[in-house]
């Protein structure tokens, strides 16, 4: 087989911001929204291969902290929202950015974010900002036929409130013992200022949070467990330890409501960036929602007569910041048989495609016929595979690798007689034997 020789050298594991959108578009992971008619920043469209990857790394969060566990439940709350939720949340008053607009060129920036406050990064004017103002980043929008003040409506900037607006619901439909969690995934959106760096900061995005309800006795416990918890999934998204960083925020920074608030951060192509939040919230969204609402949200322990507003920890995950993490740390280059290779090294548990299966030669019917008979298999089997006759077995192989695939397969003239076939693999590059039945 002589078509399998190949020599690895020089491994490289690290990727520029532009390495990276270059092979997203390219290979069909993610294109810039609205591209056809000029693009909308701050949006995003995700490719097949992008929503793939994607939907393992929605699928993997969901099996770990709802599927598995029996002390957490799901739920999928309305985008559009009461007012009133933001009212009593303290987003309509307070969830704002400070803007800065260039008298020069017009271009608005969030202030807190200039590398030179003096300095307009766009046009390069000095001194051409005027005062700062707060910029209100909801999406607001009306809901029925009149436009008033009681027919305004968000889209939503988080999904956590649409979980503690369901507490209640979960706890007289269910009445789980503390400490219990209500977990959720969904869109969400910010009317970001200047939205940047890749799919990193987005006006539209996908959120995984937890509300983790618990004795305000043990709040220290859960949130040493949920430290752990974060950890887990770090590994199983296959990101390396020495790239992730805690930081425990200052009271100064944390946010009003949160006792304790560690930023799990990642060093992106970008630089050393948060990846995901962890925070004690005491029980300031309950808390708020009995006081607007006038309804309840103390919960009363089983057996007694012990009845208070359940505290939170709450881990919150960013989609796409993980799916950018996953990206960066995946990303490698190599040499093989002289040339360089660029293949993405993912753990095949989120690889949006597990296998691809190839005829030796694509001009021999009888070798198409069997591919194509392991490729059917393969697809009942495992979903994800494709079928790749495109190019030789070289061009074949690297475009898989590329796009992450951890094995190729390939039907040649030995697999008619014995219904072997070769697998090769994507990290090593080597190759083996294998009966058709074992994979």
């Amino acid at each position: 087989m002589g078509y399998g020789i190949i020599i690895q050298i020089g491994i490289i594991m690290s990727v520029n911001l532009e390495k990276l959108t270059s092979l997203a578009k390219r290979r069909g992971f993610i294109y810039p929204g609205s591209d056809v008619y000029g693009g909308l920043s701050g949006t995003w469209d995700y490719g097949p291969l992008g929503i793939g990857l994607k939907r393992n790394i929605m699928n993997l969060w969901w099996k770990m902290f709802v599927d598995e566990r029996d002390d957490i439940y799901g739920v999928d709350a309305a985008i559009l929202m009461n007012q009133k939720v933001w009212q009593a949340s303290g987003h309509v008053d307070t969830f704002t950015d400070p803007l800065v607009e260039c008298a020069n060129c017009k271009g608005r920036f969030r202030e807190d974010k200039l590398d030179n406050p003096n300095k307009c990064p766009n046009c390069g004017k000095e001194n051409s900002f005027g005062e700062a103002r707060a910029f209100n980043m909801m999406f607001k929008t009306n809901v029925g036929p009149i436009s008033d003040e009681n027919s305004i409506s968000y889209l939503r900037p988080e999904t956590a409130q649409g979980i503690f607006t369901n507490f209640k619901n979960v706890v007289d439909t269910f009445y789980p013992d503390l400490p219990f969690g209500i977990a959720q995934q969904g869109k969400a959106f910010r009317n970001e200022i200047s939205p940047r760096d890749f799919v990193f900061r987005s006006r539209e995005f996908e959120q995984m949070e937890i509300e983790y309800f618990i004795h305000p006795d043990n709040w220290k416990d859960s949130f040493e467990h949920w430290i752990g918890e974060c950890k887990r999934f770090f590994d199983e998204l296959g990101l390396p330890s020495e790239m992730i960083h805690e930081l425990e925020v200052m009271e100064d920074d944390r946010a009003h409501y949160s006792k304790r608030t560690i930023d799990f951060e990642f060093d992106f192509p970008i630089g050393r960036e948060e990846l995901m939040g962890l925070a004690y919230r005491t029980d300031f969204d309950l808390g708020n929602i009995q006081r607007v609402s006038k309804k309840s949200m103390e919960y009363r322990v089983k057996g007694t007569n012990e009845t208070f507003i359940p505290h939170v920890i709450e881990p919150s995950f960013g989609v796409e910041r993980a799916l950018m993490a996953v990206l960066s740390a995946a990303y490698t280059e190599d040499e093989v048989n002289g040339e360089q290779r660029v293949y993405l090294k993912l753990p095949a548990h989120l690889a949006p495609i597990k296998y691809a299966v190839s005829p030796l030669l694509k001009n021999k019917p009888e070798l198409v016929e069997k591919a194509r008979e392991v490729y059917q298999l393969l697809k009942q089997k495992y979903g994800n595979v494709m079928w790749d006759d495109n190019g030789n077995i070289g061009k074949r192989y690297r475009r898989q690798d590329e796009i992450g695939t951890p094995y190729c397969i390939v039907v040649d003239f030995e697999t008619l007689d014995d219904d072997m076939v070769t697998v090769r693999d994507r990290n090593t590059t080597e190759q083996q034997r294998l009966p058709i039945v074992n994979i």
